[in-house]
């Protein structure tokens, strides 16, 4: 073993070395986590994750709720989440460096994360968000974003 501490801590039980990656594609325009977690212990790790950084959930999306809601009136029943909501929030700090990239940057604002089940695979809750793409010389700025949504993920299903 090349590198003995990483032994000794995952021996000793120090939790997972490496973080968590997508199973989605690294150039899809959606990051996609899988966890075998407990979906209400994943959706509260997420709002910790989130306000923990100094950050609002400025809204909640019952999206599940909104599909059970208007399967009737629509014609559209839900027979694809068993739950499923969405945090919408926003960093002040990147808002102002994807906003110095380019202005129409602010459209990324609010960001959100996406935390789910599916009907048809039960004890699987997934966590997604949008990977980032701004105008103007933002590369920071999406390195940041991405970063930050990796880290909030991490800590969510580690």
């Amino acid at each position: 073993m090349r590198n003995p501490t990483a032994l000794l801590a995952c021996l000793l039980g120090a939790g997972p070395l490496l973080a968590a990656e997508p199973i989605t594609p690294p150039d899809a325009p959606i990051a996609v986590y899988q966890t075998e977690d407990d979906y209400e212990a994943v959706k509260s790790n997420l709002e910790i994750a989130i306000t923990g950084r100094g950050m609002v959930i400025s809204s909640t999306l019952h999206i599940s709720d909104m599909f059970q809601r208007t399967a009737q009136d629509t014609g559209l029943p839900n027979t694809l989440y068993d739950q499923a909501e969405a945090f919408e929030f926003c960093s002040i700090r990147l808002s102002h460096q994807m906003s110095e990239a380019h202005p129409a940057n602010l459209s990324i604002c609010p960001l959100a994360i996406g935390v789910y089940t599916l009907q048809q695979q039960p004890g699987m809750v997934y966590v997604s968000y949008r990977r980032p793409e701004m105008l103007g010389d933002a590369a920071t700025a999406e390195q940041a974003l991405q970063n930050l949504y990796r880290g909030i993920v991490n800590e969510a299903i580690e």
